[in-house]
């Protein structure tokens, strides 16, 4: 017997070679029709697990199953069929049904929207005072008189960095389409080139701070990449998978295209904000802003913590809800693969940024506040670090640690509860912790654990984002300007220079990922689907990690 033969259930050959279940015997309804008889549910309590029959015919899924009695299944109605009556159709709704579909935390939702339009106000003000000012902060790099803080000589540097940062992304994500195995081994070896070269030149021109931590950073990355290499083809295999279904099923990759275009054009909106709240409040004796009196650098501290953090939570929604919308793709292919449904990306999208929207903007919050924490850790440590302050280094070192620590595990949990979200509208914590408990109980975490897809992309954004640091660096040291004479300002503008070109990274790859985590999910909650309609991924996911029948039948 072959490799499937130990995973398919006892049955009878077809006349293909397939293996299939007999058929249930069917009963006459009062209404002429045909029904199947209840079947039993398959029990997972006390880790006795009763494999249901496997039938090759086109049957409605059974519903994501009850994996414990302590908590119920994604959805209780179950999932349909997407083939209708005589051949007709289900769309996205019909297919993943939500009975009674309510706006789930509506809170977070209108609170997201407030904290957007407060940042449209302070940039309308901002903007409108730089532009009284225009000439005075200078139409270009060098001809500008304000000497005292951020002016057109920085916003041309950002306008550099979003341009990298745009076609960065998109060229990776293309690479990734193009060379899926390639497109891994690449990734970590340019991070490892990257990481030391801008160590060395940080060393080369005596910036030893800047220098010394990036050379932890590679070393450090040139050793996860080392223990990685044993995992690669699954990964390569997982990637291949997402990027093939990519091509063929809903609108993949016109999701991808537009968010990366909101994003860069929110970082930009953001870059201009920036600069224009610095010309305008920054306190000096030289600014024609400041003859009414209105500027102070409470106000300059206070007004950029609040425009940045709200970066970070759009930026955050942002790459969230095109997860969840490609989420909803890749699960009516994994669900529905011979009649997808016929609006999976609209019914998805539609969803997303409805119901689904207070959700989204809740899970984004978590992950939004943990950023701006290391975002203002990052340039405390730098302060520090050029006052020449050894603890206070050390200090602000060890807590942006234990702050990326505590951003991974939450975008670890938004990265499948979302996918949770997307079929089947529920709010962000109960969806959370049923997605959790899924993924132990069905020991779907040995899956995510063998899969690099989330680390390579997390490296590949980093690429970008240090690759802008870097231009930012650069173009401070070539051009001088006059409101870093002494240097002050070179932390913040790396700073926000990695933050434009990381986050624009960030909702560009989203893709890749979300197919995968996806799949793993889906997986979770009905693994009969994966042997019986995605018969050819299965024998490859057995030979490339052969764990895997224990880790998606065994463990109930």
């Amino acid at each position: 017997m072959g490799e499937a033969d130990n995973y398919i259930n006892e049955g009878q050959r077809g006349n293909d070679g397939g293996y299939y279940q007999q058929q249930p015997q069917q009963q006459q309804g009062n209404d002429g029709g045909y029904y199947q008889q209840q079947q039993q549910q398959p029990n997972y309590n006390n880790g006795n697990y009763q494999q249901p029959p496997m039938n090759y015919q086109q049957q409605p899924p059974a519903p994501p199953p009850q994996y414990q009695q302590s908590y119920p299944p994604p959805n209780g109605n179950g999932y349909t069929s997407a083939q209708g009556v005589d051949g007709e159709k289900y769309s996205f709704d019909q297919t993943f049904n939500v009975p009674k579909p309510k706006y789930n935390d509506l809170w977070a939702g209108i609170l997201f929207i407030l904290f957007f339009l407060g940042f449209v106000a302070v940039s309308a003000i901002s903007i409108r005072g730089y532009a009284t000012h225009f000439s005075f902060s200078g139409g270009g790099i060098y001809d500008g008189g304000n000497d005292f803080s951020l002016n057109t000589n920085t916003l041309v540097l950002f306008v550099f960095c979003l341009v990298v940062a745009l076609v960065l992304s998109y060229g990776y994500v293309w690479l990734a389409r193009l060379f899926p195995t390639q497109f891994i081994w690449a990734t970590g070896i340019l991070n490892i080139i990257m990481a030391f070269g801008t160590a060395i030149f940080y060393l080369y021109k005596k910036y030893y701070s800047a220098g010394i931590v990036f050379l932890i950073f590679a070393v450090f990355t040139a050793f996860c990449f080392y223990t990685w290499i044993s995992r690669i083809p699954f990964s390569a295999f997982m990637l291949k998978t997402a990027i093939d279904v990519s091509k063929k099923f809903g609108h993949v990759y016109l999701v991808s295209f537009i968010g990366g275009l909101i994003a860069t054009a929110v970082g930009a909106w953001f870059s201009v904000t920036l600069v224009a709240i610095y010309v305008t409040y920054q306190p000096s004796d030289n600014s024609p802003s400041c003859t009414d009196g209105g500027c102070s650098q409470a106000k300059v501290i206070g007004l950029i913590a609040f425009v940045t953090f709200t970066m970070y939570w759009f930026s955050e929604w942002l790459k969230n809800t095109v997860h969840t919308i490609i989420a909803g793709v890749y699960a009516s292919w994994y669900f529905c693969v011979h009649n997808f449904p016929q609006d999976a990306t609209r019914g998805s999208t539609k969803r997303a940024l409805t119901y689904s929207f207070g959700s989204i903007s809740l899970g984004s919050l978590l992950v939004a506040i943990v950023q701006f924490l290391r975002q203002l850790c990052s340039i405390a440590r730098q302060q520090e670090r050029a006052d020449g302050s050894l603890l206070g280094t050390a200090i602000f070192c060890c807590l942006g640690c234990l702050l990326s620590l505590l951003e991974w595990a939450v975008e670890f949990l938004n990265r499948y509860a979302f996918c949770h979200i997307a079929l089947y509208g529920k709010a962000y914590f109960p969806a959370a912790k049923d997605t959790w408990k899924m993924i132990k109980d069905r020991g779907i975490d040995a899956l995510v654990n063998e899969c690099l897809i989330g680390p390579v992309l997390s490296f590949g954004a980093l690429f970008i984002g240090y690759t802008c640091a870097l231009l930012a660096y650069l173009y401070l040291l070539f051009t001088d300007p006059a409101y870093n004479s002494d240097g002050a300002f070179t932390p913040v503008v790396l700073a926000f220079s990695f933050l434009i070109g990381f986050q624009i990274a960030n909702v560009f790859t989203t893709p890749l990922s979300s197919g995968i985590d996806t799949i793993f999910v889906a997986a979770g909650w009905d693994p009969q689907v994966m042997a019986r309609d995605h018969p050819e991924i299965y024998r490859e996911m057995v030979r490339v990690y052969p764990k895997v029948q224990q880790v998606i039948h065994d463990r109930r």
